[in-house]
């Protein structure tokens, strides 16, 4: 597995791997000639895909499946540090404005105090514009791997199609 880069203005140089030890934790049975798509992962939200290696695969179709699972692995990284930072922020803003407002975090029944929709309005507004350029750099990246996984898909499909025919016109031509 190839292991990648990515610098994002204003962010560590930052390894795209996936996380072996904390790898999906089903497995699709023995045998099995289809992807297996698991339940959702608990930081980046995302559904992690296991992909079917068929038994004679293709360099073509082995660059197809290794990008995907690269582009799984970059995009799993990504929305778990996301949805870590949001949380993160978003419990020290609550605790920030029930401080001025001189509240605790629970109350006496021991429920937790939330603030209306018109002030986390403010958060989630404030977030987004700290986050717009790293937002940015992800769209483009995201749409950049798809169109290529879009493109290898097509090439793979016509690769198919083609040995599809030669076997056909092979077998017509044997009887």
């Amino acid at each position: 597995m190839r292991v990648k880069s990515r610098r994002c203005p204003g962010t560590a140089l930052t390894p795209v791997i996936p996380r072996v030890s904390q790898g999906p934790r089903f497995r699709p049975p023995a045998g099995s000639r289809r992807d297996w798509i698991g339940p959702p992962d608990k930081r980046s939200n995302l559904r992690p895909v296991i992909f079917h290696v068929p038994p004679r695969e293709s360099p073509l179709e082995r660059r197809l499946r290794e990008l995907r699972e690269e582009t799984q692995a970059w995009n799993q990284h990504f929305w778990a540090r996301q949805n870590t930072a949001f949380q993160r922020e978003k419990e020290e803003f609550i605790y920030s404005r029930l401080k001025a407002k001189g509240l605790e975090t629970r109350d006496e029944a021991g429920q937790k105090v939330t603030l209306n929709a018109e002030e986390m309005a403010d958060f989630y507004k404030d977030f987004l514009r700290k986050n717009f350029r790293k937002h940015l750099h992800y769209n483009r990246d995201w749409y950049k791997r798809n169109f290529t996984i879009t493109f290898l898909m097509g090439q793979v499909a016509v690769v198919r199609a083609l040995r599809w025919l030669r076997r056909k016109t092979t077998n017509a031509g044997n009887q």
